[in-house]
C-alpha cells in the first residue's frame, strides 16, 4: 500500500486479490432510486430557438419553466448527460405534483430523485421517464411556460442540447484511477479516458480534460467542505474506499450507514462504498450497508467494486465478470469497477508481465464494454511508476506502456 497526502486527507489505495471464479448469488434486489450520469453545462434550445429558462431566476420551489430568449444567464444554464435529472441553479427540473397528465407544468423544485425529476434525451425529445411523456411548450413566444404532454413528435417537443457528452454508454465506460505525476493531463487523453477520479472531492492537483468524479474517501472526509467541493466538481459521487480494510476507510457498516445521509444530501448520483472483496457474500460488508440502506430508505445508486486477480493467465477476465456478474445478479444494480488489474498479494510474482497484463487489458475491457450494466470501469492505474510502475498505462517520459495502449484500443 502506498499512500498519498493532499490537502490534509488521505488518499489511499488498497487491492484485494480475487481468486478463481466466483459464484453467482441471486438475492433480493435493492429498491433504489436512478438519478443522473455525469453531465456537463450545457443550454437546451427548444421550437422559435429559444432557451429552456427558470423563470426570474429564482430558486423558489415550484418556479415556472419557460421558453425565453437565449441569453447566456444562469437561468439557462442547465447541467444533463442524456440520462436523469436535469439541474439548474441546484435544483431539478420537475414534473409538477409528480402528475403523468397531459398539461401539468414544468418546474424548478429540490432535487429529490423521484421519476418526476427522470428525464432522457432521444431523438430530439426530452422524456420524462417517470410518465413515458414529453417536455412540451405549447407555443414559441417568450414566457411560454413548459407542459409536460404526450410524445408525438412536434416541433414544440423538439430540443437541442448542444455540447452534451454521450451518456456513459459504450464509449462513455472508460475511465482511469490516477493520482498527481508529470503529464497526469496528457496521460488521461493518451490513453482516451471519458472520466477520471482520484480518491478525492476535487481535481485541483490532477487537473485534465475529462469528467472528473468526486469521491468521500472516508469518515474524515464527511463534512461540509469536503461535501461541497464534490458538489462543485461533479454530478456523480463515489463512496467510501475499501470500508472493509483497516487500511483503507476501515469503517463499521453502522458508522458508514450513519454518514450516508449526508452524501445523499449533495442530490447527486451516489456511488455504493467500494469493498475489497466479498461484495456478493451475504451477510458480507457490502450486503449488510445495502441491506441496511434498503431498510431506512436510503439512496444506492450503483455498485461500485474492486478486483484484483492473482491469476495472470487467459482465465483472468472471465474470473473478473463472474464476480461483476454475481454482484449484480444479487443486488439488481448497474456496476462500477472503480479499480481492476492483476496483482498477487500473496505470493510471487506479484505482478503479471507486460505480455500478461496487455492480453487482460485487451480482453477484459471488451468483455466490460459488452456488458450493459457495466455502466464504468477504471483501470488501476494511469501512472506506470513506483509501487504502480507493472501496473500503470502511462510513463511519466510520456509514452503508454504496452498495456496502456491496449486500454486506449478499447
Amino acid at each position: 500500500m502506498q499512500m498519498w497526502q493532499r490537502g490534509g486527507a488521505h488518499r489511499a489505495v488498497r487491492a484485494v486479490v480475487v481468486l478463481g471464479a466466483v459464484g453467482a448469488v441471486l438475492g433480493a434486489g435493492l429498491a433504489v432510486v436512478p438519478t443522473a450520469r455525469a453531465s456537463a453545462h450545457t443550454t437546451i434550445v427548444g421550437v422559435g430557438g429559444r432557451c429552456v429558462d427558470v423563470a426570474w431566476t429564482q430558486t423558489a420551489n415550484g418556479t415556472p419553466i419557460q421558453l425565453a430568449d437565449c441569453n447566456g444567464t444562469v437561468a439557462q444554464d442547465w447541467f444533463h448527460d442524456g440520462s436523469g435529472p436535469v439541474r439548474a441553479l441546484g435544483k431539478c427540473l420537475d414534473v409538477a405534483g409528480g402528475v403523468g397528465a397531459d398539461g401539468t407544468r414544468i418546474q424548478l423544485f429540490d432535487c429529490n430523485g423521484t421519476g418526476a425529476q427522470q428525464w432522457r434525451f432521444t431523438d430530439g425529445q426530452l422524456v420524462n421517464t417517470g410518465s413515458g411523456k414529453c417536455l412540451d411548450a405549447p407555443g414559441d413566444a417568450d414566457g411560454t411556460h413548459l407542459r409536460l404532454w404526450t410524445c408525438t413528435g412536434s416541433p414544440t417537443q423538439r430540443w437541442s442540447v448542444p455540447g452534451a457528452p454521450r451518456p456513459a454508454g459504450a464509449a462513455g465506460k472508460k475511465g482511469v484511477s490516477t493520482w498527481a505525476f508529470p503529464r497526469v493531463a496528457d496521460g488521461v487523453h493518451a490513453v482516451g479516458a471519458g472520466w477520471y477520479y482520484d480518491w478525492s472531492a476535487n481535481p485541483d492537483d490532477v487537473p485534465a480534460q475529462a469528467e472528473f468524479v468526486p469521491m468521500i474517501w472516508g469518515a474524515g472526509a464527511v463534512n461540509d467542505g469536503e461535501l461541497d467541493s464534490a458538489r462543485r466538481s461533479g454530478t456523480t459521487l463515489l463512496g467510501f474506499n475499501e470500508p472493509d480494510l483497516p487500511q483503507q476507510a476501515n469503517m463499521s457498516v453502522e458508522q458508514a450507514l450513519t454518514l450516508w445521509p449526508r452524501l445523499e444530501r449533495t442530490g447527486m448520483r451516489l456511488g455504493s462504498p467500494a469493498v475489497a472483496f466479498g461484495g456478493e457474500v451475504p451477510g458480507g460488508w457490502l450486503d449488510r450497508f445495502l441491506s441496511g440502506a434498503r431498510q431506512r430508505g436510503m439512496r444506492v445508486d450503483f455498485i461500485a467494486l474492486h478486483w484484483y486477480g492473482s491469476d495472470f493467465g487467459p482465465a483472468a477476465p472471465q474470473h473478473l465478470m463472474t464476480y461483476v456478474q454475481a454482484v449484480h445478479e444479487r443486488y439488481g444494480l448497474p456496476v462500477w469497477v472503480t479499480e481492476f488489474s492483476l496483482t498477487n498479494f500473496a505470493g510471487h510474482p506479484r505482478y503479471p508481465s507486460a505480455e500478461q497484463l496487455t492480453a487482460f487489458v485487451r480482453e477484459a475491457t471488451a468483455r466490460l464494454q459488452a456488458t450493459p450494466y457495466v455502466e464504468r470501469y477504471a483501470l488501476f492505474a494511469l501512472p506506470a511508476s513506483g509501487e504502480a510502475a507493472a501496473l500503470g498505462l502511462y510513463r511519466e517520459d510520456g509514452v503508454l506502456t504496452p498495456a496502456g495502449d491496449a486500454y486506449r484500443g478499447s
